[in-house]
């Protein structure tokens, strides 16, 4: 009888996967901390036979060298990705053995169109396809973004996912499991999931890769498509390259003195407190991201790459979450860290800085005049309609462009408060009076705000 074990990664919307049988077992796109899937793996009693990564990832760095090196496990890489390191190359109807009885094969499905070499992994158990571990081709009701690798390969490749998905969908059985990485948040996949699992059954049904002609499949896909992280430039060469072993001990403690001098350098002081106690106090000139949000998405987004960055945390806890999620896109080392609250961190004679929060009502209610600042996304702007009169800097973008802020009191919202949080924390820093939204978009319309739809 074969398991598979789910390793969920909620902060960069992906999943790892486990999967094997009595005694030995496969580790499919393993995240960076590898101890999670070491530790999977003994709570199964199991020995990691093999890793396999479905493609050369865009928007983290693989954990998948350094386990195989760990567990002496085989590293199975698509033959077609150009990588700087030993590795077995799968190609297209290659079988590996997982056990040693031979009742668990995996087969290798060239599926190309998230990146070229894009290969699947089926399952089978004694001859049967139970599971197809997907990776970023078929997901949930959607495709992985085929723009990710080269501008001039994306028309091809979103082409090439029409056909892959279908392929998956003509050679599996219906009651197949698909269990794909991408698609619970993460912005490689061109849509977000619509549930937490999924057959080859129902995405006949529902996925309009299986239910439009390709034309018009592709013509929407390409329409659709929203930004992406910034740091996503620099997670395939990571991962070409061979990424290096994590080193998860904390980090170097700052003081008062320490941090004072980091944020006159200006370097980043991020603060993972929860965005209210962040409002309430904190170093002036620090910078809030939440440890409970999707921290390594938007600090790497934002941040310029290679930027020392001191972490200020509530708790040892809190701050070792952090570094973990932090290492997966490719921030290996903080300068400098500190736990406590905001008296631990300014110096003596000196108060914390705040600001105020507001609801789309406190907006309401206040005179003409203020400056609200939406700092959503291009698409979710167009979706949802805006404030009529608001100026649109998306968050991705407003740390180069705080200049074109207008003067005056900046009420800065998003769809629920979290990016508000981070660019209220910019400007704050920049010396601008600002008032964080801390409320859900659809309460704009009801508050008696003009809200526009279109651009």
């Amino acid at each position: 009888m074969f398991f598979v074990d789910t390793i969920e990664v909620p902060g960069l919307g992906n999943r790892s996967y486990l999967a094997g049988g009595e005694h030995t077992a496969v580790a499919v796109d393993p995240p960076r901390d590898v101890d999670r899937v070491v530790a999977a793996a003994a709570r199964r009693g199991v020995r990691i036979s093999h890793v396999v990564e479905t493609h050369v990832h865009n928007d983290y760095v693989t954990g998948g060298l350094e386990l195989a090196r760990v567990t002496g496990a085989d590293y199975l890489v698509p033959a077609g990705a150009r990588v700087a390191f030993r590795r077995v190359p799968v190609r297209d109807g290659d079988r590996t053995e997982i056990d040693a009885a031979g009742r668990l094969v995996l087969r290798a499905l060239a599926t190309p169109g998230h990146t070229p070499h894009h290969t699947s992994y089926v399952l089978e158990e004694d001859g049967i396809a139970v599971v197809v571990f997907s990776g970023g081709s078929l997901l949930i009701g959607t495709v992985g973004r085929p723009d990710l690798v080269e501008p001039r390969l994306t028309e091809g490749l979103a082409r090439a996912q029409h056909a892959s998905a279908r392929r998956l969908a003509d050679e599996l059985p219906e009651e197949t499991a698909v269990l794909p990485t991408h698609g619970f948040g993460s912005f490689c996949s061109s849509a977000q999931a619509d549930g937490s699992d999924t057959t080859i059954g129902r995405e006949k049904a529902v996925n309009d890769a299986l239910t439009r002609d390709v034309d018009t499949f592709v013509a929407d896909l390409l329409a659709g498509l929203d930004d992406t992280p910034a740091y996503y430039v620099h997670m395939s060469p990571a991962n070409t390259a061979g990424p290096a072993p994590v080193d998860l001990t904390p980090p170097a403690p700052a003081g008062a003195g320490e941090i004072a001098e980091r944020v006159a350098a200006g370097e980043w002081v991020v603060d993972l407190r929860n965005r209210v106690a962040f409002a309430e106090g904190h170093v002036a000139g620090s910078f809030n991201f939440e440890a409970a949000g999707q921290l390594a998405t938007y600090l790497a987004w934002l941040i310029p790459w290679g930027k020392p960055v001191t972490l200020l945390a509530e708790s040892a806890d809190q701050l070792a979450d952090a570094q973990r999620e932090l290492v997966r896109v490719g921030i290996d080392r903080p300068a400098a860290a500190a736990t406590g609250a905001p008296a631990d961190w300014v110096r003596d004679g000196e108060r914390p800085a705040s600001f105020p929060r507001g609801t789309f009502a406190d907006l309401a209610g206040k005179a003409a005049g203020a400056v609200v600042l939406d700092v959503r996304r291009d698409a979710e702007r167009r979706a949802a309609g805006y404030v009529e009169g608001s100026v649109h800097i998306p968050v991705h973008t407003l740390y180069h462009r705080l200049a074109e802020v207008p003067e005056g009191e900046v009420w800065v919202h998003c769809a629920g408060g979290m990016r508000a949080a981070i660019a209220a924390s910019l400007l704050d820093a920049a010396g601008r009076d600002v008032v964080a939204v801390d409320d859900s978009f659809d309460s704009a319309a009801e508050a008696g705000l003009s809200v526009r739809t279109g651009r």
